[in-house]
């Protein structure tokens, strides 16, 4: 679990329809930072988006224009795990935009810990 304290976090942008060698290149990454233990990730679906080829994609469009939706997967660690990770991540992601953040953890908690 994440303690108090300096940190990182990570967006890795990626399109659904991105495939990889076994899976789409989502389901790759998502299932890389679980193996290698992240203290905790999210995958999101955003309604719609645009990348550098400045095509609009979104749920809400039929055809071609509705498909290569946006997806993110986020994550918070610390500075020397997301950096032992990065090279392994940045090897995956073939097609897509990695982004990184220092940020600071307030509090991490869980129910059942004490206090």
């Amino acid at each position: 679990m994440l303690k108090p304290g300096l940190a990182s976090k990570v967006t890795i942008h990626l399109n659904d329809d991105t495939s990889s060698s076994t899976s789409f290149l989502y389901e790759q990454v998502f299932q890389f930072l679980y193996d290698n233990g992240v203290a905790g990730a999210t995958l999101t679906r955003p309604q719609a988006g645009f990348g550098s080829h400045h095509h609009s994609h979104s749920r809400d469009s039929y055809g071609p224009s509705g498909s290569h939706l946006p997806v993110q997967i986020q994550f918070i660690d610390s500075p020397e795990a997301v950096s032992r990770l990065l090279p392994a991540l940045c090897d995956l992601v073939k097609d897509g935009l990695i982004e990184m953040q220092d940020t600071t953890v307030i509090k991490a908690a869980r129910m059942g810990d004490s206090v």
